[in-house]
Order: C-alpha cells, then sequence, then structure tokens
C-alpha cells in the first residue's frame, strides 16, 4: 500500500498536500483499493467553499457510493477536469489523481502524519522494515 510521506491524511481516508500556497486533495490508495473499480466522481465547482469534515463530492464504485469529505476548509481553486470522463485514473494513481486544489484555507480537519496513518491502518512502517 502506498502511503506517500509529503501528504498528510484524515480518518476518512482522504489526503492533502500542500503546494505553493494551496492544498491539493484526494483519496488514499488505501481508499481507493476498499471502493473497487471507480466509475464516477462527483466534485464541486470553482469558487465553492469546502468545509473541514464535510462531504464535498462523491466516489461511485463498482461496489458502492462514498462521500469524499475535506481536509480543510477553504475555497475550490480547481477541479481536476479530466477525472470526469476518466474517473478509474483514481485507481491508478491516487496520489496524481487529486480530487480538488483549495486556497484561501482557514481550517483543517483532524490529520495524520503518514507515520500516524500507517499506525491507524495497522500497516508497519516502511522505513523501520
Amino acid at each position: 500500500m502506498n502511503i506517500r510521506d509529503d501528504c498528510n491524511y484524515t480518518k476518512t481516508h482522504q489526503w492533502m498536500r500542500e503546494e505553493n500556497g494551496t492544498v491539493l486533495v484526494g483519496i488514499t490508495d488505501y481508499a481507493q483499493s476498499q471502493l473497487g473499480g471507480i466509475v464516477f466522481i462527483n466534485l464541486p465547482e470553482v469558487g465553492d467553499v469546502v468545509t473541514a469534515g464535510e462531504p464535498f463530492g462523491e466516489v461511485e464504485s463498482t461496489k458502492v457510493v462514498s462521500d469524499v469529505h475535506s481536509p480543510v476548509s477553504g475555497t475550490v481553486k480547481a477541479v481536476n477536469e479530466p477525472l470526469a470522463d476518466e474517473p478509474e485514473r483514481a485507481n491508478e494513481d491516487p496520489y496524481e489523481a487529486w480530487f480538488i486544489e483549495v486556497g484561501n484555507v482557514t481550517d483543517t480537519a483532524e490529520l495524520l502524519t503518514a507515520r500516524e496513518y500507517r499506525d491507524y491502518l495497522g500497516q508497519p512502517d516502511e522505513k523501520k522494515a
């Protein structure tokens, strides 16, 4: 399972990564593996406000429809438009297939470091192995 050290994580299996003063948000490798084949992703519009800990979209897979929760509060600056036509990209590389870019961040949900997220999932710390 891929858990990147340059991201922070939520217990609802979203990741966030700060880049150039904004935050990219997506689902974790664990989440995409549990969901199975992703067939549809519903995302907010540019300019929408997202709230830390609250749903901002949905992911539909061959198994289930799941809410996607925002790890931060702020304004949606960009949406990963190619996911509308190719939602399976979230299965192939969940850390590059980000969902939204958020600016004007004012708050965060409870965030976990990569090590804390590994512990939460019961995964061994690869750096110790």
